[in-house]
Order: structure tokens, then C-alpha cells, then sequence
């Protein structure tokens, strides 16, 4: 049993955007009790960087396209721009932070997404398989997060802030989705801690009625989830939220949150958004 606690944090865009709400972030987070880690995303900056430069962002799905140009920039934006501001930041507010991306340290090894050959579908019949490449993006397993190198940093009091880019052990950087990493981290951590992932966004956490931002549900448990989704209490882009945070759950992590970042202080009384829970 693990009884010493750590709290990993994820943020994106609606928080890194917004100067205001990040300081006010950055000082609940550093008022949080106990071992943490910080998991970031992007934001718009890599966009508007590239089309500054020319280079469109190219999606599929909802997924960017990470071709060798966009590499370099979100590299440069998110390993270097976000993350060193941050660190800076907290740094000011007491917290002794330390940036990484995923080659620093080894801390997180992605092996780089294969070539997919998808079918569509459409009326007039399926359409020839279409071939996607997601570029230099990285996936992770079960041995990328090096665990042992995470909790040494921990041990020496500093606090790991992780951004978006990986690498594959053989020198190429990667592109790899923040919420994966977020709950990558939070499984490896939980054979040394009693983890608990946070996911901060733009909702109060999962709504009983979406026009109603105090309908929160405060707990939801795995064998709840179907149901909510049955009666549409979870839909859309929440339905693989949840999914993400009980496979967590089931691969070791207490507890998974979802929330809105300016209430994180509320995560002490318990009272922050909607916790998941076995």
C-alpha cells in the first residue's frame, strides 16, 4: 500500500492562453500539499507561430498532422516558450520546478506512430483505403515513463513540468498527445505513490444538464458509466475523457478528476469537479 500521495496536473490551451488564469493557476498549484507533477499542451501559440511562418496546420480528426516543420516549431514552442515560462513562473511562487520533455532524463520513451490505411465509409459506397500518416507523433506503452527518474526528482524536492514532447531512444523528437502522457505518468507512478490525476478544462466536470454549470455529478464509479451514457448525462468529447480515466483507474491510479482549472484549490476539501472512481 502506498500511502504517500502525488498529485499529476494536466493543463491545455484554455489555461496557457490566458495569461490571468495561468498565474492564478500556478499559485493554486503551488498551494497544493504534497508531491506533484505538471503535465502541459500547447495552446494556440504553435498555430499562430507556424502560420506566422507559412506553415499550415494540418489535421486529421481532430489530430494534428506533425510533418518535420510543424516538429520544429511545436518542439520549439512547447519544450522551449511554454515550459521555460512556466518554470520561470513557478519558480517566482516558491515552487522549485524543473522542465522536461520526454528525452531529458529518458523520462518518457514514445515509439513513433505507424502509417494507418483507413476505409471510409460514404454513400456511394466505401471508398478506396485512405492512407494516414500522422507524421512524428508518438505513442506510448506501458515501459515508456521511466518512473525511477521521475521519483528521484521528487525526492529532491523539485517539482517535474512536462510538456507534449517525447522521443524514441534513437535521437528523433516526437509529438505526443499531453493527456496521454498525463495518464501515462499517473500509472507508472502508482507502484511508488497513492497517484491521483487531475484533468483541467474548460467544464466544472461532467454535467447532469450542460446548460447548467452547477449541475455537477461529484462522483461518478465504473459501474456507473454506461448508464450516464445511456440517459446522455455524458456525451461527445466527455465520453473518451471518462473512458481514459477508469482505464487509469483500473491500471493503478486512486482517483481521476475532472475540473475547471481556476477552482484547483477546491481539490483539498474535495469539492473539485467530478472525481472517477472504482
Amino acid at each position: 500500500m502506498n500511502h504517500k500521495q502525488l498529485t499529476i496536473i494536466k493543463i491545455g490551451g484554455n489555461v496557457i492562453d490566458n495569461s490571468e488564469n495561468l498565474h492564478q493557476f500556478l499559485l493554486d498549484f503551488t498551494a497544493l500539499p504534497g508531491d506533484k507533477i505538471l503535465v502541459h499542451g500547447g495552446g494556440k501559440i504553435a498555430t499562430e507561430l507556424g502560420e506566422s511562418l507559412g506553415i499550415e496546420a494540418k489535421m486529421v480528426e481532430g489530430r494534428r498532422i506533425t510533418d518535420i516543420e510543424t516538429l520544429r516549431i511545436v518542439t520549439m514552442v512547447y519544450a522551449g516558450l511554454i515550459n521555460k515560462n512556466m518554470v520561470a513562473q513557478l519558480q517566482a511562487k516558491g515552487s522549485n520546478a524543473i522542465g522536461l520533455s520526454g528525452a531529458d532524463g529518458n523520462v518518457i520513451k514514445a515509439k513513433k506512430r505507424p502509417v494507418s490505411t483507413k476505409t471510409y465509409g460514404a454513400e456511394g459506397g466505401p471508398m478506396a483505403g485512405a492512407v494516414i500518416d500522422y507524421g512524428f507523433v508518438g505513442d506510448l506503452d506501458e515501459n515508456s515513463v521511466s518512473s525511477t527518474t521521475l521519483d528521484s526528482l521528487l525526492k529532491a524536492g523539485l517539482v517535474p513540468v512536462l510538456c507534449a514532447i517525447t522521443h524514441d531512444g534513437d535521437t528523433q523528437l516526437l509529438n505526443t498527445n499531453a493527456d496521454t502522457i498525463a495518464s501515462s505518468v499517473a500509472v507508472a507512478m502508482s507502484g511508488l505513490y497513492e497517484t491521483r490525476l487531475v484533468y483541467c478544462f474548460e467544464k466544472k466536470g461532467v454535467l447532469r444538464d450542460v446548460n447548467d454549470d452547477d449541475s455537477v455529478v461529484r462522483e461518478v464509479k465504473a459501474d456507473e458509466f454506461e448508464g450516464l451514457k445511456a440517459d446522455g448525462t455524458v456525451q461527445g468529447g466527455m465520453i473518451p475523457k471518462l473512458h481514459n480515466a477508469f482505464e487509469a483507474i483500473k491500471k493503478g491510479v486512486a482517483a481521476v478528476y475532472i475540473g475547471k482549472a481556476d477552482e484547483l484549490a477546491e481539490l483539498a476539501d474535495g469539492t473539485f469537479g467530478t472525481k472517477m472512481l472504482k
